[in-house]
């Protein structure tokens, strides 16, 4: 199907997408439902043992798994060149879910890195303010953010007769109101990913002067006083990598769609645009679509790589901390191990406030 732009005569040339995109989006159904199942499974299985950052994860488990059960419909839709046949409802259901998703997963991971942040800047508030009752209320806070900045979507995604009986679930709005679709989805990519993004870039800024000042201080002090693999010091390890991670998480899945995207909206309602510019632009935006969609198995991924696999009665191996695997570890050695650290590290947070050694970050 070629796509008529609305102000000149240029036709898009849009084949590609009817094989790549059906291969990108199986590839997702299969490992979001299937990691995410398995994520959910181990951690209502323990919930005793769920910590801040746990809770954070089952929440971007369920929101993952609910994407996934969608893309059997757009796999479908695009096997067979944009006909959709499943009905209105189901066509504003559909693009509502992979937006719900995206933007419920941002919320998600700014708030870990967040968490993270205030583990290593601001330790002794992270024990008063960081109650698992606090972050739950939090996550339901996101739930109900998100679901009012993509409510919207319902209004505008919606189902087109074109011709010969031919149905087009569009994704973003119907030629006819897509001037006033632009506004809204401007302001969403600012809401739901920019300002995120500039919060998790601000939470690394203040991580790295954290370290910097660290180093100034002397490490010889800290491993004096809490021992070289102190909870306190692993856990300032693990929320480094953390944030890292989720920055190149960010720069991987998210950046590239929404820059495209905004582009898209912006020249598509531009009067005068090159026919190869509109091109190329349509083509980054159709390729970056299901890159956002990894997200929904590689948040789960992430999860796996960072559970410890050895029983209690058994000495494991320290994992490297080099290779193309460690930013996956960022939650070191799985939940109990994480809560008695927890545990250990705000005993030595009091410990270091009462000796004045070490100071939050402004």
């Amino acid at each position: 199907m070629k796509m008529l732009l609305w102000d000149t005569s240029c036709h898009i040339d849009e084949s590609y997408k009817y094989i790549f995109l059906p291969i990108c989006y199986s590839f997702t159904f299969v490992f979001s439902i299937t990691l995410n199942s398995v994520v959910l499974y181990r951690s209502f299985s323990r919930t005793k043992h769920w910590n801040a950052s746990l809770i954070y994860m089952v929440n971007l488990a369920t929101t993952d798994f609910m994407y996934g059960l969608s893309l059997p419909f757009l796999v479908a839709s695009y096997v067979m060149r944009d006909n959709w046949v499943f009905g209105d409802f189901m066509c504003r259901l559909v693009r509502f879910l992979f937006y719900f998703n995206l933007y419920c997963s941002i919320f998600f991971l700014t708030c870990i890195s967040v968490h993270r942040y205030l583990g290593i800047c601001h330790p002794m508030k992270t024990i008063t303010l960081e109650t698992k009752r606090a972050v739950k209320g939090i996550c339901v806070l996101v739930w109900v953010a998100v679901f009012a900045l993509t409510c919207p979507i319902f209004r505008f995604a919606q189902t087109e007769y074109l011709v010969d009986g031919f149905q087009n679930c569009w994704d973003d709005a119907i030629d006819k109101e897509f001037q006033v679709y632009v506004p809204y989805g401007i302001t969403l990519h600012l809401l739901g990913f920019f300002l995120p993004f500039s919060i998790i870039a601000w939470c690394y800024s203040r991580v790295v002067m954290a370290i910097f000042r660290t180093l100034t201080l002397g490490a010889e002090g800290m491993s004096i006083i809490l021992g070289a693999a102190s909870p306190y010091v692993n856990r300032r390890r693990k929320s480094i990598k953390t944030i890292i991670t989720i920055t190149l998480l960010f720069a991987l899945c998210f950046f590239p769609f929404h820059v495209t995207r905004t582009i898209f909206l912006v020249l598509k309602v531009t009067s005068r645009v090159h026919c190869h510019t509109m091109q190329m632009v349509s083509i980054c935006y159709k390729i970056t679509r299901p890159l956002a969609s990894f997200n929904a198995w590689l948040n789960a991924l992430l999860y796996f790589l960072t559970k410890e696999k050895s029983g209690p009665c058994c000495h494991k191996p320290q994992p490297s901390q080099h290779g193309l695997l460690w930013p996956l570890r960022i939650l070191d050695k799985g939940g109990n191990e994480e809560d008695q650290a927890e545990e250990a590290g705000n005993h030595d947070d009091k410990k270091l406030k009462e000796k004045n050694m070490f100071r939050d970050v402004p």
